[in-house]
């Protein structure tokens, strides 16, 4: 069943009953309804399309981690039909071992700065789990103007043999160029990667601390069901997932994270993260709990420091204020594993809806996913942060 490409309205979230008032007096208000959101685009993406990047002339890329090797593609452009071809090319989506450089193994997560070069992370799994490639773990700035790969930044130094790069963000300006990177984990003990990219030094932080590291005993719930690992006659479990979104706070200094298994938010000021002389357990006595905010999955921020939350169990996009309130911004049932966020300059808020839980490792070896793949958006009230 194909989604329908005209637009629709969104549902709001069911409210609780509320008591019974007193005879002559209107019941109390439950909840406030929670706005809609339209349908930007289906991209019929040949796999699991999970990152979301928008150029500033309006061109769409869309990121498809290689979780069996069978993918295709990895990296691709979605055109105005919904089709999404290979990008740069084919060739670049072949990968190959022995050239880990030039080519795509598996990549989640791509950015555009404010020059609107593209970078695209490349975690160097062409199965989506083992040890990444040699060489193959990567940072690349492209070129959509020419269509070529700029330049490569290796990232061998910040991996380990588990690492499962996830998520990016790039910070250029004042005449540097920075970029931080979550690293969740195949056995979910994350970390997070900041890479310096004028010199190519990475240094590896927050190793399995608590803020990076998934959290026992949760559960998912997505589309009304619990997001279970469902192998054959194994008993099901929980998947693990260590340190996922990431968002960077308009002046640069604070970075927020959050595992993709918890429920918390958590901050830590980058100059600390990427100064080699700052100790890790300085950096680890930094992190600041900034409390409950959900299930989520990607984050982002615009100019007044809110932080936009994929809220995935809810089919909802919300949003964290400075002074810690979370809101319920939207809620669409097409809004299937909220993923990916983007801002663009005239306040669009993008979203993309990956349809990870119905993936077949979450049911059985049966491949529940139903291209084509939505991609949402709204209107908000501020400037992205770039």
């Amino acid at each position: 069943m194909r989604l329908d490409r005209r637009r629709l309205i969104g549902t709001g979230l069911l409210a609780l009953a509320a008591p019974a008032a007193r005879a002559g007096t209107p019941p109390p208000p439950t909840s406030r309804p929670a706005g809609i959101l339209d349908l930007a685009i289906a991209a019929d993406a040949p796999s699991t399309p999970t990152g979301l990047a928008i150029a500033r002339g309006g061109r769409i890329f869309v990121t498809m981690p290689r979780f069996t090797g069978a993918e295709p593609i990895t990296l691709g452009e979605v055109l105005p039909d919904g089709s999404v071809k290979p990008y740069p090319d084919a060739a670049a989506n072949r990968p190959d071992p022995q050239a880990p450089q030039a080519t795509l193994f598996h990549v989640p997560n791509g950015v555009f700065d404010r020059d609107d070069t593209l970078w695209v992370l490349d975690a160097g799994l062409p199965t989506g789990k083992g040890r990444p490639v040699p060489g193959g773990a990567k940072i690349l700035a492209i070129d959509i103007g020419r269509n070529s790969i700029r330049r490569t930044i290796p990232l061998d130094a910040g991996v380990v043999p588990d690492s499962s790069l996830n998520d990016l963000r790039v910070d250029v300006r004042d005449g540097r160029a920075l970029a931080y990177v979550t690293d969740q984990g195949q056995a979910g003990a994350g970390a997070i990667l900041a890479v310096d990219l004028d010199s190519g030094r990475v240094v590896r932080r927050l190793a399995d601390h608590p803020s990076t590291r998934s959290e026992e005993g949760l559960v998912k719930f997505v589309e009304r069901r619990p997001v279970m690992e469902r192998k054959g006659d194994a008993p099901e479990k929980s998947p693990k997932g260590g340190a996922n979104g990431i968002a960077i706070s308009p002046d640069g200094r604070r970075l927020y994270y959050a595992p993709l298994m918890s429920r918390r938010l958590y901050a830590v000021e980058t100059a600390a993260l990427r100064d080699p002389n700052v100790s890790d357990a300085a950096v680890a006595a930094a992190v600041k709990d900034l409390g409950e905010k959900g299930m989520t999955g990607g984050l982002t921020t615009d100019s007044e420091d809110r932080v936009y939350l994929s809220l995935q169990e809810h089919n909802a996009v919300g949003r964290r204020l400075p002074d810690g309130t979370v809101e319920v911004l939207a809620a669409d049932d097409r809004l299937i594993w909220a993923d990916t966020f983007w801002i663009t300059p005239d306040r669009w808020l993008y979203i993309s809806a990956a349809q990870v839980n119905r993936r077949p490792e979450f049911n059985r070896g049966r491949d529940l996913q139903q291209p084509p793949y939505a991609i949402l958006r709204m209107r908000i009230d501020a400037d992205p942060v770039l």
